[in-house]
């Protein structure tokens, strides 16, 4: 199984999937956003946009590193912290996942307005960040349209990253 935890930047996905990973055995976390990087190294470099997914390649990618990872560690969930925003690039995703017979849990992780605009612009690690702010209309509209009707949606607002991992933990085990 596939544990993709979406949602916007800041929402917590990162952290939760570092706080997740223990509490399902046999578990790895594969970012994929890695894969958007790999393809950000390409030199002279693919055509300009403001946000890798857009290269077509990127999905396949993910789909094909995903199983290929998928298979090797061979029992436990794959975790994968990822903001999709896109309804179709989802589809493409979902769909080539499909195709292998990898179960897919879909959760995002919601942050309401406020506190998100709080945790990207107070962000120890990153700082504020413009390219997080960028996405936070992006966000809201795919969560009121397509996203939230297509996945488990868990309100991060006021709950500590950890309990958060514990919630999808117990979900997941109960599935099994």
């Amino acid at each position: 199984m596939i544990v993709w935890l979406n949602g916007t930047h800041g929402a917590g996905k990162t952290t939760t999937s570092r706080l997740l990973q223990p509490l399902l055995p046999g578990s790895q976390v594969l970012d994929a956003e890695k894969v958007g990087e790999v393809l950000m190294d390409i030199k002279p470099g693919l055509p300009t946009t403001d946000n890798f997914q857009h290269w077509d390649p990127w999905r396949p990618l993910v789909v094909e590193t995903a199983r290929r990872v998928h298979d090797y560690i061979g029992g436990g969930p794959l975790i994968m912290p990822m903001t999709v925003l896109v309804e179709a690039y989802w589809r493409e995703i979902q769909a080539g996942l499909a195709a292998y017979d990898i179960p897919v849990r879909h959760l995002v992780l919601h942050v309401d307005g406020p506190t998100l605009v709080d945790r990207i612009q107070n962000d120890r690690d990153l700082g504020p960040s413009t390219f997080r702010f960028a996405y936070v209309d992006a966000y809201a509209e795919a969560a009121a349209g397509w996203l939230h009707r297509e996945a488990e949606v868990i309100d991060t607002t006021s709950v500590p990253a950890a309990e958060v991992a514990r919630q999808i933990a117990d979900a997941v085990r109960a599935d099994d």
